[in-house]
């Protein structure tokens, strides 16, 4: 927790950020989910429930950088045996890989408060370049003296890039899962120092 006398914000061309230093997700206001498409005619929806993240907010914000490990077993899509089977050697073989981690490699084109966090996503010992579109939602403090700042960030993956290739071909013409998965992410982050 912070002193009430210590600056809480500041501004960097235009935009009221948070004063440097580091910043954990917040695990009671934070939502790591996904979206695939079903059946070629609709989305499923689904979440990690265990997500955790580091936010080093940097004095140049440009150089600020973030860490985050993903609990594979935590997924939950409402419906216990599609979640089982995503657990299982033909999806994220989370006895073998129990952890999805990111890590972000640099910062780029700024427009107001909107950024793109470039990053290194490893799913299934599998790590591919990732673009995170990153909206950067506002700075405060909590009645409680916490310094906090919310975002929201997507992306969108092929998952057979990461050897997420089970499918099964549909009579129709298709397949039952669709390769391309869209990621979403909403947190608030919380400063520890």
């Amino acid at each position: 927790m912070t002193s009430s006398v210590e600056p809480v914000t500041r501004d960097w061309e235009g935009l009221t950020i948070p004063t440097a230093g580091t910043y954990v997700l917040d695990a009671a206001h934070k939502r790591v989910g996904f979206v695939a498409r079903h059946m070629m005619v609709s989305k499923v929806r689904g979440e990690f429930a265990d997500a955790a993240a580091t936010i080093t907010v940097a004095e140049d914000p440009m150089q600020s950088s973030v860490t985050a490990t993903i609990q594979a077993a935590s997924i939950d899509t409402k419906q216990a045996d599609r979640d089982a089977h995503l657990r299982s050697a033909e999806f994220l073989e989370v006895e073998k890989f129990p952890t999805l981690e990111f890590r972000s490699t640099g910062v780029k084109s700024r427009d107001g408060n909107e950024f793109v966090l470039l990053g290194e996503l490893t799913v299934k010992g599998v790590t591919r370049q990732v673009e995170l579109e990153v909206e950067f939602e506002g700075v405060g403090r909590s009645p409680f003296g916490q310094d906090i700042f919310g975002f929201s960030a997507s992306t969108e993956i092929d998952r057979e890039e990461f050897g997420l290739t089970w499918n099964v071909a549909l009579e129709t013409g298709g397949v039952l899962v669709g390769k391309k998965v869209k990621i979403e992410i909403e947190g608030e982050a919380v400063r520890q120092a």
